[in-house]
């Protein structure tokens, strides 16, 4: 396998992807993928300050099409600097705890369409919060040695403490933000970055009591907006 600062790279996970064999045990494969990549999550801050730029993906849906949507936005104003929109037929259909299998190339495939930089990613799904500690935002974490933070809007696993952090086997895993809204979130550690940072910067970015940091809002918006668009 080639490691790239010991990490899977983008292509190590499309390639394993892709030899998965359509049987009763591609669950199995997937999971010993994500139990692989989990071992190289790093849930600690290793990112140089300030973080200017932010990117955020989203992945919508219409029968067997993946509409995913990658944003690029600055950190202090929120201004959009790059938007990019792809397509990719889906093979798998939804298992919770397994949007590697759906979301992974979709992503990917946005994400290497860019031209601007940017300092941290946003993926809606979970990190480490995750029977396997390997949500989505993991393996793309992992897979782009980019700092990485998963925001959910359903929970998962684990137990909401009085706190508001969430527990799994004993570990602190996750925090859920917006008790008391209709909508809550639940972020944990993608790669690279510490739960407690990961919570701040999710807090910095919710405009106006909206339901999710605003680079996501836009590009969940824009996944929605193609996926309808090209309705028949």
């Amino acid at each position: 396998m080639n490691k790239v600062n010991d990490c899977y790279t983008p292509n190590d996970v499309m390639m394993m992807l892709h030899n998965i064999t359509p049987s009763n045990s591609v669950y199995y494969q997937v999971q010993k993928l994500q139990e692989g990549i989990s071992e190289k999550v790093i849930a600690k801050d290793e990112f140089k300050e300030p973080i200017r730029n932010v990117c955020a993906v989203d992945v919508s849906y219409r029968n067997d099409l993946a509409y995913c949507s990658t944003v690029v936005v600055k950190k202090d104003s929120l201004e959009v600097l790059e938007s990019v929109n792809v397509r990719c037929k889906v093979n798998y259909p939804y298992i919770p705890g397994l949007f590697l299998l759906r979301e992974y190339e979709p992503i990917m495939n946005a994400v290497g369409l860019l031209k601007e930089k940017f300092d941290l990613l946003l993926v809606d799904g979970h990190g480490q919060l995750h029977p396997r500690r390997c949500g989505l935002a993991c393996s793309i974490g992992v897979a782009l040695s980019k700092p990485t933070i998963g925001v959910a809007k359903s929970l998962l696993c684990g137990t909401i403490r009085a706190d508001h952090l969430i527990e799994l086997d004993g570990q602190i895993l996750g925090v859920m933000i917006g008790k008391n809204a209709k909508k809550p979130l639940y972020v944990s550690v993608g790669h690279k970055v510490s739960l407690k940072t990961a919570e701040k910067i999710v807090r910095e970015l919710i405009v106006d009591d909206k339901s999710m940091p605003q680079p996501l809002l836009v590009a969940h918006i824009n996944s929605k907006r193609l996926a309808k668009k090209e309705q028949p």
